[in-house]
Formats: C-alpha cells, sequence, structure tokens
C-alpha cells in the first residue's frame, strides 16, 4: 500500500480497533493458479504474537486454504470508512480554483504467513467467538450450541480454520492531513452534511 508520511498510521491499539470495526475482510494469497482472494469475518486475538493473530476459516471446497497452507506470505485488507470529496469544500477553490477531487479513506493491510488446521475442537472453539462477537449485542443472540450437535459436526467437517500470525502491519488514515486547516475544515462540514451515512461516518473519524 503507497503511505505518504502524512497518512500512516502505526498506533497500534488504534490499528486492532479498526480491525475489529472491519466486519468482513479480502484475504488475498498467489499459489500456482495465481492469485486468490476471499471475502470473510475474521477474529482477531490481539494478545498473540507481536501485532497480533487473525483467525478464519474457509470452505473445504474453497481451494484458496490450500494455497494457504503452502505457507506463501498472505495480505488481509480491512478497509474502513471512505468518501469523495469535493473540491467545492475547498476555501482554495475561491482563493485560486487549483483544487481537484480526492477521495478521503481508512484502511488497514496486515500480511503474514497462515498456519491450517481441521482439528474439529479447535473450529468449533473458533465459530463460537465468530459466533459471539456478531450476536453478543443482540436481544436473544444465537450460539453454536443452539444447534443439534451432529449438524454441527457436519458442518466443521466442511470448513478449515486458519491462524495468521500478523508479521507486518499497516495503516493508511487519508483524511486531508496534507492540506490546510481552512481545508480540511470544509471538508469535515461538507461530509459532515452529508445525507449519506458513510459519509458522516467518516466526518466523525476526521474529529479523532
Amino acid at each position: 500500500m503507497y503511505l505518504p508520511l502524512a497518512f500512516r498510521q502505526t498506533d497500534l491499539p488504534a490499528l486492532h480497533r479498526e480491525i475489529g470495526n472491519c466486519r468482513l475482510a479480502t484475504l488475498v494469497s498467489h499459489g500456482e493458479n495465481g492469485l486468490q482472494a476471499s471475502h470473510l469475518p475474521l477474529l482477531l486475538r490481539p494478545e498473540e504474537g507481536r501485532y497480533g493473530t487473525l483467525y478464519g476459516h474457509l470452505a473445504r471446497a474453497n481451494p484458496h486454504w490450500q494455497v494457504l497452507a503452502e505457507g506463501t506470505e498472505a495480505l488481509v485488507m480491512f478497509n474502513g470508512p471512505d468518501a469523495y470529496v469535493s473540491p467545492s469544500w475547498y476555501p482554495a477553490k475561491a482563493e485560486h480554483g487549483k483544487v481537484v477531487p480526492t477521495w478521503n479513506y481508512i484502511a488497514v493491510h496486515a500480511y503474514g504467513r497462515a498456519e491450517v488446521f481441521d482439528d474439529a475442537e479447535r473450529l468449533r472453539s473458533l465459530l463460537a467467538g465468530l459466533t459471539e462477537r456478531h450476536e453478543g449485542p443482540r436481544p436473544q443472540p444465537w450460539a453454536v450450541d443452539d444447534a443439534p450437535q451432529d449438524y454441527i459436526a457436519g458442518m466443521l467437517r466442511a470448513v478449515v480454520g486458519f491462524a495468521l500470525p500478523i508479521e507486518r502491519l499497516e495503516g493508511k488514515w487519508k483524511l486531508g492531513q496534507n492540506r490546510s486547516e481552512a481545508d480540511r475544515r470544509g471538508v469535515h462540514d461538507g461530509l459532515a452534511n452529508s445525507t449519506d451515512p458513510r459519509d458522516r461516518d467518516l466526518a466523525q473519524r476526521m474529529n479523532g
């Protein structure tokens, strides 16, 4: 990922929070048949390893897990809020007109080599953790134990798990840090007044 110094994020807790905020990650790796990409929810264990360890699972029928098993480096992308930035929001437009559109966004890239596993007990623990993460806030959360045990056993045989210790972690907070304070405030106000909740989400992040 291209990382100009002004946009580089190196604070580990902030990077971990962004990973936790992303509901669906993109896993990319390269094997003998070329690039493989899968979109999947992941679980971060921040206490494991220098930068944390990511856990997830793939369908056994998905050849991507076999690429991971080869031990080649994988890239996991976590996309945060993003928004189009109109030149009309810059006070500089009225001053000299030398402004163009851009796109502001937050993104985290994690790199590492995965360990693949299909042990039923370990898979069940992983699925329980992922389920609790997304079901926990619900009034009546569903749990793995709610389903018939033989059904869950069959589902576990149909997936392959992986643990990916993060070896390198990159964060990019492209929020107009290279612009003047007046231009940044103009962008913030333009996004904050948008009817699109995604724009307003990014505006809130510019306050942080």
